[in-house]
């Protein structure tokens, strides 16, 4: 009798187990879930190899980040060497106002250092001007304090040539207070 008793708490038991793993609450939201073709509901759809475990969902590749980031060399690569190209226009696009920051750029002539590296973080205002001086946020370690002055320097007197950038009204109340971080590379060769 007692097996029987413990036989019935036990089926009782998973029973209600496994009426709660149905009734499970799912957090992702019902228009991002992810599904198979043989689920019988609708779904965000997916595409993903047959050969990769579990459903996924596609990753939109943007070409611009949130934050608005930015590498300028001083010697671009033949492949970039587009994206330097001054634009013939009012700035209408994140692309526009990178490709005219990358045309400022003038890397200083003396007291220079192979593969010096320098970031600097700032803000334009919607007439193009700068709301605050350039903040420098990074410099390539062991750099004597007079070569990183000189950089700052000229990335504070190439951004200044270039001011005030003409923005179309559109992309100059998109972009005013908003922080853009540039990263300079003087990957110049020494002597050339």
């Amino acid at each position: 009798m007692w097996r029987g008793i413990l036989l019935f708490l036990l089926l009782a038991i998973s029973t209600v187990a496994a009426d709660a793993q149905r009734r499970r609450i799912n957090p992702v939201p019902f228009a991002h879930e992810p599904c198979s073709v043989l689920d019988f509901r609708p779904c965000t759809p997916s595409y993903c190899s047959p050969l990769e475990p579990g459903p996924c969902i596609p990753e939109i590749d943007y070409p611009y980040g949130e934050n608005l980031q930015l590498t300028i060399e001083s010697v671009p690569a033949e492949a970039e060497r587009a994206k330097y190209q001054k634009p013939d226009h009012d700035l209408d696009t994140i692309g526009d106002l990178f490709a005219e920051l990358r045309t400022c750029w003038s890397p200083p002539s003396d007291n220079v250092r192979a593969g010096m590296q320098m970031a600097v973080r700032f803000s334009f205002n919607k007439a193009g001007g700068l709301i605050g001086p350039p903040r420098l946020t990074f410099a390539t370690a062991g750099v004597p304090a007079d070569i990183r002055t000189t950089y700052l320097n000229a990335i504070n007197s190439s951004l200044n040539a270039c001011l005030p950038l003409k923005f179309t009204s559109g992309l100059g109340g998109a972009l005013a207070g908003r922080p853009i971080a540039i990263r300079y590379v003087d990957n110049r060769e020494p002597g050339k």
